[in-house]
């Protein structure tokens, strides 16, 4: 599971848009976490795509979870649920 899910953040992260993004060990460990807490929450496609969201937004210094995070980032969540189609 976790090769799989390293391995759908890896695409994830390849391409936004037009812009190559840079994928780091520690964001594919935060998203990987996140992707454990959220995983009866919606479609694995959804939650990857929230938790790779999420990680986005957060600073690179931030030393929280992105499940700790998003308990005080109301707005980035609102906004990473309807990027990544949760409902």
């Amino acid at each position: 599971m976790k090769a799989a899910t390293f391995a759908l953040a890896l695409a994830t992260f390849g391409f936004a848009g037009n812009a190559a993004l840079a994928v780091t060990t520690d964001d594919v460990k935060w998203i990987n976490q996140c992707v454990a807490d959220n995983k009866a929450g919606a479609a694995a496609e959804v939650v990857l795509n929230y938790c790779t969201c999420m990680n986005e937004k957060m600073d690179n210094n931030e030393s929280q979870s992105i499940t700790q995070w998003e308990k005080t980032h109301a707005t980035e969540r609102k906004a990473c649920d309807k990027e990544a189609g949760w409902r």
